[in-house]
Formats: structure tokens, C-alpha cells, sequence
């Protein structure tokens, strides 16, 4: 296939309604930016899990990944999703084989409409993102974990 015809055929090919934040404005062009943001949440959900998430059957909650969907050509934060994972585990008196609960949680981030992505990563990249209110919203990122968790 020759380059003429394969920018042809790409120019044709319907563009993606959504992104990945990280693919934003170019593949993987919001790499850096967007794990900033996502290591500030993570570290603040590390910093207060023990007292608050953590307690009780899931211990041993984690952060997983968070993903948000930005409109291809506008750069507006469509969604965001949160995933978290936790275990319980426990030693019977005659099975010899520990018997492990394990649950997966998707926490919605809930975004104001029309949240442009570089607002979302500047505001939640500082020390308390967690904590943070959300863009145009009155909640933070952790408000919105105690509605899910």
C-alpha cells in the first residue's frame, strides 16, 4: 500500500468520539501529566485509608487505575472511572486451603459537564488532590469514594 493511498483511507476513517486522557491531544501525548494527577489521588487514598476505607473486612483495599474519556475534539472530560481492589482472607479449623473473599469496586469520579482536561490535571495534581474539590463541583474525589467504597 502506497503512503497516498494509506493517508487517504486514514482521512476517510471516521474519527473517535473519545480518548483516553493520556492519548490527549495526541497518542500518549497526556502520559506525564495524567499520571501526575493519578499519583497525587493515590497517594492521598494511601494516606488515609488505614483510618477510613481500609478498616474492617478489606484491609488490604488498593487503588488500581484511573481512566478518564475525553472528547476527541473538544479535550472535555466526558468520564472518569476509578477501579479498586480489596481481599479478606481467613484460615479455617479444617480446610487446609484459606478461604479468600475478594471484590472489585468502579467508582465513578462525578465531573461537572463541560470540565476541560487541563483544568481537571491542574487541579487535582497538588498535595491534598484527594481532597480537592472537584471542578465546578462542592465534593472532592474523596467524597465521592465514600459514596462507593
Amino acid at each position: 500500500m502506497t503512503p497516498l493511498l494509506m493517508l487517504v483511507i486514514a482521512a476517510m476513517s471516521p474519527s473517535p468520539a473519545y480518548v483516553d486522557a493520556r492519548d490527549y491531544p495526541l497518542p500518549g501525548q497526556g502520559a506525564a501529566a495524567f499520571a501526575a494527577m493519578e499519583q497525587a489521588l493515590v497517594r492521598g487514598f494511601d494516606d488515609i485509608c488505614g483510618d477510613t476505607f481500609c478498616e474492617g473486612d478489606y484491609g488490604n483495599l488498593r487503588a488500581l487505575q484511573l481512566r478518564c474519556a475525553v472528547t476527541a475534539r473538544s479535550g472535555i472530560v466526558a468520564e472518569c472511572a476509578w477501579s479498586f481492589a480489596g481481599s479478606h482472607a481467613a484460615v479455617t479449623d479444617n480446610d487446609p486451603l484459606p478461604v479468600v473473599e475478594a471484590r472489585t469496586w468502579i467508582c465513578r469520579v462525578p465531573l461537572a459537564p463541560g470540565t476541560p482536561l487541563p483544568v481537571l490535571l491542574s487541579t487535582l495534581s497538588g498535595r491534598d488532590a484527594l481532597d480537592t474539590r472537584l471542578p465546578g463541583r462542592d465534593i472532592s474525589t474523596y467524597d465521592a469514594l465514600t459514596d462507593c467504597l
